[in-house]
């Protein structure tokens, strides 16, 4: 299996194969809160104005995302998932807009299958790739705004790849780590109250989601996301070994 780690918009104009677009801080672990509390899909859309839009057309469908990191005018909800830990959204259609995560879904048009990637869902995502079998996989780290690295993507791309090449990794370094990193910071700064410190914890609560969020073809031109339940990697690891062994020809 070829992995690569790619980073940002161009990053993901560049990915072949199954990709896995990564936003750890805060959109891709806020999705997997929102279907994990029961929401049907996410329409993600990186422009305010479409997603504005789409809500005036269809009154029921929530809007949710950020901009500079705070909610944007007229939104039901930013993209806090301390915020909507604990809200019902039972066959709710999300609309999500951000500045880094929903860009990489989008432009990742040269890709054959899209998923998000995030610590909240990282074995889900293991096991769904270790069950493919395919040849080649590109992880996309979205970073800042789509335009600059930011660690705590990278590290969960680099995490991804070390368990699926069976090397050994310590996440508790990694949380230890982006504690103290910049893009963190938010989160630990009373003046910032849109980004709480439990938005943290949250986002690096790794494996709570036994699922992965799969890009689909979605009305007008875009796309939208569906849970696809998953299995855990030691799983898919086990089953594979038993295909390839019952192909040994004796």
């Amino acid at each position: 299996m070829n992995i690569k780690i790619l980073q940002l918009v161009e990053g993901a104009r560049e990915a072949r194969g199954l990709t896995i677009v990564i936003d750890v801080f805060r959109a891709f672990s806020v999705a997997c809160y929102v279907f994990g509390n029961g929401a049907k899909r996410i329409i993600p859309v990186d422009d305010l104005e479409i997603a504005k839009e789409i809500k005036m057309k269809n009154p029921d469908y929530i809007l949710m995302g950020e901009r500079g990191g705070k909610k944007p005018e007229g939104f039901d909800y930013g993209n806090s998932p301390t915020q909507i830990e604990h809200v019902d959204f039972s066959d709710k259609v999300i609309v999500h807009s951000t500045t880094a995560g929903t860009k990489g879904l989008v432009n990742a048009k040269n890709a054959d299958e899209i998923i998000t990637g995030s610590f909240v869902n990282a074995h889900a995502v293991i096991g769904y790739i270790v069950a493919k079998e395919l040849e080649e996989v590109s992880l996309v780290c979205m970073g800042k705004a789509g335009i600059a690295p930011s660690d705590e993507d990278t590290l969960c791309a680099q995490y991804l790849k070390n368990v699926l090449e069976n090397r050994p990794h310590d996440f508790q370094k990694t949380i230890d780590y982006l504690r103290s990193y910049e893009s963190a910071q938010k989160f630990f700064d009373p003046e910032m109250p849109w980004a709480p410190e439990r938005d943290f914890e949250l986002c690096l609560s790794l494996n709570k989601f036994p699922f992965v969020l799969k890009t689909e073809p979605y009305r007008n031109g875009l796309i939208c996301l569906k849970k696809v339940e998953s299995i855990d990697e030691q799983t898919a690891m086990e089953r594979n070994k038993e295909i390839r062994m019952k192909k040994i020809d004796f």
